[in-house]
């Protein structure tokens, strides 16, 4: 059993990713990620972008603390639930770093099927804390 071994991890299709930019202001963004042998990984995928490295990148090489943030959003509010993760991220300048995380991204968004996740920048997340709630237990 690892630190991200909660259901909410596995069924939520998005999560928020929050880092820090360089002023120290926080930065968040919606991310597609999958777990796989306790670490969080998203890629940097084939979605329009504006060209060049990503602001992204560049403030995780300077500065890898983020939190992750999960959440399951009901009208019946005993259904709301959030985990977030705070962890450290690498960047990965290429996904065939880690073909088990590409594996798990596809298994989980078949829109990756298609795109060139090897040649791109792939983040892995190691958690150091793992925090849940529930509005009802179970």
């Amino acid at each position: 059993m690892t630190l991200l071994d909660h259901p909410l991890l596995e069924s939520a299709r998005v999560g928020h990713l929050a880092f820090l930019a360089p002023d120290g202001s926080p930065r968040a963004l919606p991310i597609c990620f999958a777990v796989v042998d306790g670490l969080v990984y998203t890629p940097v995928d084939e979605k329009p972008k504006r060209g060049g490295e990503l602001a992204r990148v560049r403030y995780l090489r300077r500065d890898p603390r983020v939190s992750l943030v999960v959440d399951r959003y009901e009208e019946e509010w005993t259904e709301l639930a959030w985990v977030r993760v705070d962890g450290l991220a690498e960047v990965f300048q290429r996904g065939e770093a880690r073909p088990q995380a590409l594996a798990a991204l596809r298994a989980k968004y078949p829109q990756y099927e298609q795109m060139r996740l090897e040649d791109l920048p792939l983040i892995a997340i190691a958690p150091l804390r793992v925090v849940t709630w529930a509005a009802a237990p179970g």
